[in-house]
């Protein structure tokens, strides 16, 4: 709002900018209304362009502006400016303030402040927070569209690799398992037993074929893989 709100040299009060003419614009006084021209040779200051000195940096006028309508309360200034004195303005100013650099903020520039203040809240401007231009406000919107957008896509990129991770971790484990059923089988297949009978003695450690020589005093039957089991090693004359 400040930033059509215009202060000009020569000129008392404010004004509000109203219009562009052929070099020079067409203005408002918020005091009473009169329309006037202001030249290129005027000197023309918007209070949106306004800041206040501090101690460490510089604050937005309309941000000193705010500060001095919650003091009050919405309402005119408790002081009036054209009759404060110096120390006045400079107490008031510091409880509204209280970084103001005190060498570079003179008490007439306080006095001019409280004035415009009390200018705008008579003409009904209360509200000094700036409004975003059209265009900032347009891109500003623009990129959280696009930045929603972009979660939305991360999102569902996410989600699909996800799924087809699980798919494919689904089809690996069932391909493993049809392998080892597969191999298990071949190898039940192809590895036919290879066990059969032969024969021991009550004393000794060698198997034997069933006509071996040393069955002669006894001859114990046996599967041949208990047999291994059990410690015997083939006979070397019958070789079973």
């Amino acid at each position: 709002m400040l930033k059509t709100i215009l202060s000009i040299s020569g000129k008392p009060g404010l004004y509000k900018l109203v219009s562009h003419g052929k070099n020079m614009l067409i203005v408002e006084s918020l005091t009473d209304n009169k329309r006037v021209p202001a030249y290129a040779k005027d000197k023309v200051i918007s209070l949106g362009d306004i800041a206040i000195y501090t101690d460490e940096t510089e604050v937005p006028l309309h941000e000193v502006l705010t500060s001095v309508k919650n003091k009050e309360e919405g309402k005119t200034a408790s002081l009036v400016p054209s009759k404060a004195t110096t120390d006045q303005l400079r107490a008031y100013f510091a409880e509204v303030l209280p970084s103001y650099d005190r060498e570079r903020v003179y008490p007439s520039d306080i006095k001019k402040l409280l004035s415009w203040y009390n200018i705008l809240i008579n003409a009904g401007i209360t509200d000094f927070t700036p409004e975003d231009a059209p265009a900032e406000k347009e891109a500003a919107e623009k990129e959280a569209e696009i930045a929603d957008l972009q979660t939305q896509l991360n999102t569902a990129k996410a989600s699909s690799v996800k799924n087809s991770s699980s798919s494919t971790s689904s089809e690996k484990s069932s391909s493993s398992s049809s392998t080892a059923v597969s191999s298990s089988a071949t190898v039940q297949e192809s590895a036919p037993s290879t066990s059969y009978t032969v024969y021991i003695t009550k004393t000794g450690e060698k198997y034997h074929r069933d006509s071996c020589r040393y069955l002669k005093k006894s001859q114990i039957a046996i599967d041949k893989d208990d047999a291994v089991a059990q410690g015997y090693t083939p006979c070397s004359v019958c070789n079973p």
